[in-house]
């Protein structure tokens, strides 16, 4: 086997792995760049590998920075299966369409706009180009036994970070790799722990969370003290979420804190994100995956008002609070969030709440770093809404979370790749696991190489 690294390495975004076996091609995830200029700007170069030598796509869960590149794959000339946890395909139905549909939104209303540098500005790719992608899936259990072909073996481990989220074990009669995809928390409130791994001879894993841990405080403590202070000052709470995790997890948070007093009953709290709604609705399908009793998922389902329309997506901004809106996307970089924005961090009585990793060059990260004025559709707002963050609602493991993890492992891995980190939490993971295991470990290059003998 040869492994090639074609993105997150140095950033959490853009996850992609050119695996080589014999004859075969595998390409474990294919995610978009976000973030830094530099980074979006690799999603328009041409991909380092020709897509149509690629046998097979895996993929590891169903977030844009792991599958948001397929659609464009796909066009540019990808024609082999797509393989994944059957969740995951469902999830995938709504993120690829709708990741499309932003993309064309986002040129449509630059071109309107006239503040796009390109004459015309056009989308990274079409929903015609999604549905193409998604043509191309076929899902499985967890657990079962996939062949790959080429004598190469696949299985899908859950991992507890999202719905159908899994770490990969790929082997043949030489050698085996496993993938660690985006690892998940034991004590997750909504998700299962991730299953333990035993053995692999090499291993790519996540490093988020690298050089931090994760405070032990009850999350909802906070979340209820800065919703009450919001709504003393008859301000609105604009939270930008996942659709896929984060979204679930506060609407259930929200209806805990409604049910035992912590703030009030009536505030009236929306959802809008179309893909987050659709989002709940598979989470209900898909109880064995999660903690959630039926009733549980009844009572999370009726937590906030669903906005249906662009209309009244519009309508919120000039709606006077209190209220509670949570909007995706979850680092603020695009979706009917960014409105919400515009219209409100300019109040100095409302609140921006950031409750997952924002990584370098989102408006999350530049908001939480204290810039007062954020640029929006070309542009500048100022930002004299509070800005807050309950770091504790991430669905990565901190780092002591995933040397538990690794703990498993009944023999040290001959290399262990750590990537999906930006360099100073990838660097810090690499020390707690040569100084706990003693593992050989290699923090890859974009574009590195490695032979897996």
């Amino acid at each position: 086997m040869e492994l090639k690294f074609l993105g997150a390495t140095g950033t959490v975004t853009g996850s992609k792995y050119l695996l080589t076996s014999g004859n075969q091609r595998i390409l474990v995830d294919c995610g978009l760049f976000q973030g830094l200029k530099q980074l979006r700007l690799k999603n328009w170069a041409k991909l380092p590998v020709d897509p149509k030598t690629i046998d097979v796509v895996v993929l590891t869960h169903a977030h844009i920075d792991h599958t948001g590149y397929l659609p464009l794959l796909v066009k540019n000339g990808f024609s082999g299966k797509v393989i994944c946890t059957e969740a995951t395909h469902e999830l995938c139905k709504i993120l690829l369409p709708d990741a499309a549909h932003l993309q064309e939104e986002e040129a449509e209303y630059a071109n309107r706009r006239g503040f796009s540098k390109h004459q015309p500005a056009l989308p990274l790719y079409t929903q015609e180009d999604a549905a193409n992608a998604l043509a191309l899936f076929n899902s499985f259990k967890y657990e079962q036994v996939v062949s790959l072909g080429h004598d190469n073996v696949l299985t899908f481990h859950l991992n507890g970070h999202i719905l159908g989220s899994a770490s990969v074990r790929i082997h043949n009669p030489s050698t085996s790799i496993v993938f660690s995809g985006d690892i998940g928390r034991p004590n997750d409130i909504l998700m299962k722990p991730p299953v333990p791994i035993k053995q692999a001879d090499y291993l790519v894993v996540e490093s988020t969370y690298g050089n931090r841990l994760h405070v032990q405080d009850d999350p909802k403590v906070k979340l209820a003290q800065i919703i009450n202070k919001t709504v003393k000052r008859k301000g609105i709470v604009v939270i930008p979420v996942f659709a896929v995790g984060r979204a679930q997890e506060l609407l259930y948070y929200i209806h805990l804190l409604k049910a035992s007093g912590a703030i009030a009953e009536n505030i009236p709290v929306y959802l809008n994100s179309p893909m987050a709604v659709d989002a709940t609705a598979i989470f209900t399908h898909y109880q064995a995956e999660h903690r959630l009793t039926k009733e549980e998922c009844i009572a999370l389902n009726k937590t906030a008002h669903i906005v249906n329309s662009v209309e009244e997506s519009r309508a919120l901004n000039e709606t006077k609070g209190p209220m509670i809106i949570l909007s995706a996307s979850g680092m603020a970089s695009g979706g009917r969030v960014v409105h919400h924005i515009k219209a409100f961090a300019p109040k100095s009585n409302n609140t921006i709440l950031f409750v997952g990793f924002q990584a370098a060059g989102t408006r999350g990260a530049a908001m939480l770093d204290g810039v007062k004025e954020i640029k929006i559709h070309g542009e500048y707002i100022p930002v004299r809404a509070s800005v807050e963050l309950i770091p504790n609602l991430s669905a990565h493991a901190d780092y002591a979370e995933i040397l538990t993890w690794l703990g498993h492992f009944e023999a040290p891995p001959k290399k262990t790749f750590i990537v999906h980190g930006e360099p100073v939490a990838a660097d810090a993971m690499r020390h707690h696991i040569e100084e706990q295991y003693h593992w050989r470990t290699i923090v890859p290059e974009y574009l590195d190489v490695f032979s897996l003998n």
